[in-house]
């Protein structure tokens, strides 16, 4: 079994897509995923990127994803560390590499400046790794 950590970027991605997940796959994330799609939907619903209909379907797939959400406090002292070497001003990007570090093969990022920032810290995979 691979284990893929997914940011919001991904999950609403796969929503959008309808997309269906390898069976030999796990997801994991972060807790704050969940708040992040919210979000992130509602924003682009209240922009009129998508109709509420839409957000509220992609929302719902993701909550449908068989995601293990993880954040305890060994995540969020490894998190610490890594927003610390990376120079960021705060700790949610590094919550995904870091849940990568700990309990994951990889992490799916859409984000260029994210996956070049963790390449070092973090095997980087391509979303078609989940297909």
């Amino acid at each position: 079994m691979t284990r893929y950590v997914i940011g919001p970027d991904v999950a609403i991605r796969l929503a959008h897509d309808q997309a269906v997940i390898h069976g030999d796959h796990q997801i994991l994330a972060p807790t704050l995923l969940r708040s992040q799609v919210l979000s992130l939907l509602y924003q682009a619903a209240r922009r009129g990127d998508k109709t509420r209909w839409d957000a509220e379907r992609q929302l719902s797939y993701v909550r449908g994803l068989r995601i293990r959400l993880l954040g305890d406090r060994v995540l969020q002292g490894v998190a610490w560390k890594a927003a610390a070497l990376l120079g960021w001003p705060d700790t949610f990007d590094a919550e995904y590499a870091a849940l990568t570090q700990v309990h994951a093969d990889a992490l799916i990022t859409l984000d260029p400046h994210l996956a070049d920032a963790v390449k070092d810290l973090v095997t980087v995979a391509p979303l078609e790794a989940l297909y």
